[in-house]
């Protein structure tokens, strides 16, 4: 089907189009055939791979960027609100609007979908599936939230391919996972995460239910809470991993008789890695073929990625966690590279999430040496719906279990950088970490 261009004529402009997940949708859209154009607020490493491709992208939100004629369709995320100045205009324009998930349907329908979803872990799970079956000859289309750092796909989080399958990532924070076509699903995990959307775990396990439901084959960690959601007539394959051998950087573990080695760090990307295996073999990839691909996987994009040393000596890693389950991974990970102290800057993400997590944060940041503590990442949500929430409640968690570690707060990157360059050491690991924008903090402080 590669080379086939079945939305040749159609016309899509994408509010939002840097964004990790809105990237790739304007790239498998023009793959497909349709004329793209969009913008985002800010320039970005996505917003030039779209570029790169041919795709006309703006930076910064205005009525005339939407092109002219009334057959153009505007695309955008929750994120972006009926006042988006290109939205605005849209309507009056009486243009058809498509919420992303919308796009990600029609996309999903083209071909059969392995749908990988849950609280933590999809995009690293989703970028392990696409590496084995490609290493595996099968060619899958995919869409993933963030870069696959792979010999076989570096640096890219969506392609279509000419093989049967595609592989996307299924995102529960506003339920669009339930608009992806779901022939395989894989759910890894189950936590509440989302706090604007979801108000309990009950509604969180009656989400992941219906996202369960239409599939008729299932991969599933194997947890009694977990398997209770699968449908009675699905074909069930549970996942788990033992006796697994982690070592610096990495770990070795075993798979239906297959010896796994894998080179990220971590026990929860040994259970990551089991997840994508059982999809793939599902999927009908080749067991042997299938564990011995994923030696020379690298990671996905802003999950545990090494961003350079400081001019100290002190290696910098960059990670996308942003729930306390991910930040206790995150760190019990870098503890297997043995590092003379573990450093952590925490930049929380959503007020939302910060109210209601601010003690479990505060204890698992505490598994650092030493930790900073960055102002809240907005996103979507407006600080004055939220008052009295900020930063500094992590800040005070964290400094409660940390048995006098020091513990910085530390709200703008400029004071954060300079106490960090003063603080670090050769023989320091520092680890950035957020879904909002700490990266860039990690670069300033390799640059």
């Amino acid at each position: 089907m590669q080379g086939e261009r079945p939305w040749a004529g159609r016309r899509l402009h994408i509010v939002g189009i840097g964004g990790a997940g809105m990237s790739g949708l304007a790239l498998v859209a023009h793959e497909l055939g349709a004329q793209v154009t969009g913008s985002d607020q800010a320039d970005s490493s996505y917003l030039a791979r779209v570029r790169a491709a041919g795709i006309e992208a703006a930076v910064g939100h205005a009525a005339g960027a939407v092109p002219p004629g009334d057959d153009v369709e505007l695309v955008h995320s929750t994120a972006v609100t009926d006042a988006n100045p290109e939205r605005v205009a849209a309507r009056e324009r009486g243009l058809a609007e498509l919420h992303r998930s919308e796009l990600l349907a029609q996309i999903s329908s083209l071909r059969p979908t392995i749908a990988v979803a849950g609280t933590h872990g999809k995009t690293t799970t989703t970028s392990m599936t696409v590496h084995v079956l490609r290493a595996c000859g099968m060619d899958p289309s995919w869409l993933v939230g963030g870069e696959l750092r792979t010999p076989s796909g570096k640096g890219s989080n969506a392609g279509w391919g000419a093989g049967e399958w595609l592989v996307v990532e299924a995102d529960e924070s506003d339920r669009s996972m339930l608009r992806v076509r779901r022939d395989i699903a894989v759910l890894t995990n189950v936590e509440v995460d989302h706090h604007a959307t979801y108000g309990s775990l009950a509604e969180v396990e009656q989400a992941f239910r219906e996202f369960l439901a239409p599939a008729g084959r299932i991969v599933v960690w194997d947890r009694p809470r977990l398997r209770a959601l699968c449908p009675p007539a699905a074909e069930i394959a549970p996942f788990a991993v033992d006796d697994v051998r982690l070592h610096p950087g990495g770990s070795r573990f075993r798979w239906r008789d297959e010896e796994v080695a894998l080179e990220v760090p971590g026990h929860h990307n040994a259970l990551n890695a089991v997840a994508a295996l059982e999809a793939c073999r599902l999927a009908g990839a080749d067991p042997p073929r299938a564990a011995a691909a994923l030696a020379d996987f690298r990671g996905a994009g802003r999950r545990f990625e090494r961003l350079g040393a400081t001019a100290a000596g002190a290696e910098v890693y960059d990670d996308y966690a942003h729930h306390p389950t991910e930040v206790r991974a995150t760190l019990e990970a870098a503890r297997t590279l043995g590092p003379r102290r573990l450093v952590a800057a925490f930049q929380p993400h959503l007020y939302s999430r910060t109210a209601a997590l601010a003690g479990e944060f505060g204890q698992a940041l505490a598994l650092a040496d030493l930790v900073v503590v960055l102002e809240i990442y907005r996103a979507r949500e407006r600080p004055e719906d939220h008052p009295g929430v900020t930063g500094l409640l992590i800040a005070e968690a964290t400094a409660d279990c940390a048995a006098g570690r020091t513990v910085a707060w530390l709200p703008g990157f400029e004071d954060a950088e300079r106490y960090l360059r003063d603080v670090l050491r050769e023989g320091d690991l520092c680890l950035v970490i957020g879904a909002g924008d700490v990266d860039a903090l990690g670069c300033r402080l390799v640059g």
